[in-house]
């Protein structure tokens, strides 16, 4: 700078001119904290579409970004990556109760996924939090170094005997330092402005600068200034709406630091940088009104999902197929949702409150009722398995006619149970079936056996009739019963004969029978007493039993007879004189009679009981006696 004249300086009037032409061109503090209040939003980025290792990738991408741009971007992802993992939470939980878990011991599986991102998360988290402190921390230090410099300008005004040349030297010094500071504590900010510009108006009127170096200043602010004007122009093609935005911002905060400029040049000057903030300012305003229309337009067509999922809900469904149908519709129209983009911001939360509603609801009703079939499916289970054991046990045994009945009827049964989970249905119908294949295989590998041998049976059973006619009896007649006996017992043991002869076999064998009774002058009781001895006999060791619980049957049949034998004699009374009422009497004189047979019959076997049981106790008593001999 060249050695100046300061024998001239600036009147007041020029002087108050200046100072007026400064502050008219340079925004004030709570102007900049209001242009940064309506920028503080942040384009928005829909991150429902990717899966979460995706997110986990552009969590990773954007840490390697300066923390401060992409805080709002970091927060998005968040959100996303924690509404995905709750997803897939909820499916795995009902999939586990859909499989016959339960609810108190369901646990969680580790996630390696989300693992992964609370580790970024928290290092990203310990980045902002240091940046954070660090910012603030210059801040302080910011504001203590323009304290210095307005102590400086202080000072400097207070210098009465240095040249124009130097002081101004030093002011120019002091504003570099001042300009080359960043930002202090927002709340100390306009204060520490207003001190600010009241000492560089004390220097100014402390020195009385002539008009030719506040003209060089002056220059010198509006090439400056030119530069910032330029700088805005270039951010109105800026593609970035953000981008652009925050350029403007730092523009405006650099304007602000620069002097005035000469008068006749400060509203062109003003105008021009005025005009290239206005068109980035309305570029903005139209994209946040696009991005309104665009967010209103999402809402009607979420509001047509809500109305769709209302309508499908509308009819309970009465079948699993029917529900599983209907999760399916429900599933489409999410996924349909999540190809929306956002929509305001005030009716966000409410809209989806009913989307989700809606398809949490469903969820809750589903889970009741397959609850309901399941708790159905234990008890048709538990009801099967029964079968299973009873079918099991009916295989084992030999009573082929008795258990074929009550088998086919446990088979009915089982038609009649309804259905059973998945899981274990083929298993226990192959259990019940398997018992059913058991006991038919026995059977007809039993009537199999049976059927080859009743040829060889019929002629046994010829052979002993054959012998009944050749055989001799002599005249002792208890020989005689022992023989007759033998004869029966060897009948009995032989098994089944063809069906075709068996009514043939049995009548000649009875009547060859009663012909060799006839023949010796054996009655049927005689012949039934024997064989009531020999059964008797055969007990042993268990006669003992045997003869308690025989006397109790044979003394109700005694009494059963008397009873029928005195009521068909009272009956007989009443019966008149008559071709019909002859045929009743002598039916009832029959029933009478075989009633007086069997119950001198059942004496008989009772008067053997009580011999054999006097006998036994004689046995006994005789017995103690050898043994205390």
């Amino acid at each position: 700078m060249e050695e100046l004249n300061v024998t001239h300086v600036l009147d007041n009037e020029e002087l108050q001119h200046a100072e007026d032409n400064t502050l008219s061109t340079t925004p004030t503090p709570s102007e900049e904290a209001s242009t940064n209040e309506s920028g503080a939003f942040v384009q928005e980025v829909n991150y429902e579409e990717k899966s979460r290792e995706e997110l986990v990738d552009e969590l990773k991408n954007l840490m390697q970004q300066d923390i401060q741009t992409v805080k709002n971007l970091v927060a998005s992802v968040r959100i996303a990556f924690i509404s995905k993992t709750k997803e897939l939470q909820q499916q795995a939980l009902e999939q586990y109760l859909a499989n016959g878990g339960d609810r108190e011991s369901y646990e969680e599986m580790s996630d390696s996924v989300s693992e992964e991102f609370s580790k970024l998360y928290d290092t990203y988290r310990q980045r902002r939090q240091k940046l954070h402190e660090e910012v603030e921390e210059q801040k302080k230090k910011n504001y203590e170094a323009k304290l210095a410099l307005i102590e400086e300008l202080r000072q400097l005004v207070d210098v009465n005997e240095e040249s124009v040349k130097a002081s101004l030297d030093k002011f120019n010094a002091v504003q570099d330092k001042w300009k080359a500071i960043g930002d202090v504590p927002r709340e100390k900010m306009n204060d520490l402005w207003q001190t600010y510009h009241f000492q560089i108006e004390q220097f100014f009127n402390k020195l009385k600068i002539n008009r030719e170096l506040r003209a060089l200043d002056q220059k010198k602010n509006l090439e400056d200034k030119i530069q910032l004007c330029e700088q805005a122009e270039e951010l109105i093609v800026e593609e970035s709406i953000t981008k652009a935005f925050k350029g403007l911002q730092d523009l405006r905060a650099r304007w602000k630091e620069i002097g005035p400029v000469p008068t006749e040049q400060n509203d062109e000057i003003w105008q021009r940088f005025c005009n290239a903030a206005n068109q980035i300012d309305q570029r903005r305003k139209e994209y946040y009104e696009s991005r309104k229309e665009e967010m209103n337009n999402n809402l009607l067509a979420k509001q047509a999902l809500v109305d769709k999922a209302i309508d499908l809900v509308a009819t309970t469904p009465q079948s699993a197929k029917d529900w599983n149908e209907l999760t399916a519709a429900l599933d489409e129209l999410l996924k349909v949702w999540k190809t929306i983009g956002p929509v305001p911001h005030e009716v966000n939360e409410e809209i989806w409150g009913k989307f989700k509603g809606i398809i949490d609801k469903h969820y809750g009703e589903k889970k009741e009722y397959f609850s309901n079939i399941r708790e159905e499916q234990d008890q048709n289970y538990h009801k099967k398995i029964d079968l299973c054991l009873k079918a099991e046990a009916i295989a084992k045994r030999e009573d082929w006619k008795k258990a074929t009945e009550e088998l086919l009827q446990l088979q009915a049964e089982w038609k009649s149970i309804g259905t059973t989970s998945r899981k274990v249905s083929d298993k226990v119908w192959q259990r019940f079936r398997a018992a059913c294949d058991e006991f038919f295989a026995k059977k007809g590998e039993y009537y199999k056996e049976r059927r080859s041998s009743e040829k060889e049976n019929l002629e046994k059973k010829e052979a002993i009739i054959r012998q009944l006619k050749e055989y001799s009896f002599g005249t002792d007649k208890t020989e005689n019963l022992k023989a007759i006996k033998d004869f029966q017992r060897q009948w009995s043991e032989i098994g089944f004969v063809p069906m075709s002869d068996k009514e043939r076999l049995q009548q000649a064998y009875r009547q060859e029978l009663d012909r060799i009774f006839e023949q010796l002058k054996i009655s049927a009781r005689e012949a039934e007493e024997s064989a009531y001895r020999e059964k008797l006999k055969s007990y042993g060791g268990d006669a003992k039993r045997f003869i308690s619980n025989e006397r109790q049957e044979l003394q109700e049949k005694i009494e059963k007879l008397r009873n029928d034998l005195s009521l068909w004699e009272n009956n007989l009374g009443f019966l008149a004189n008559s071709k019909q009422a002859d045929l009743l009497k002598e039916e009832f004189e029959k029933k009478m009679q075989n009633a007086r047979q069997q119950i001198a019959l059942q004496q008989a076997k009772l008067k053997i009981l009580i011999e054999s049981e006097k006998k036994s106790k004689e046995d006994e008593i005789k017995g103690d006696v050898d043994a205390s001999k």
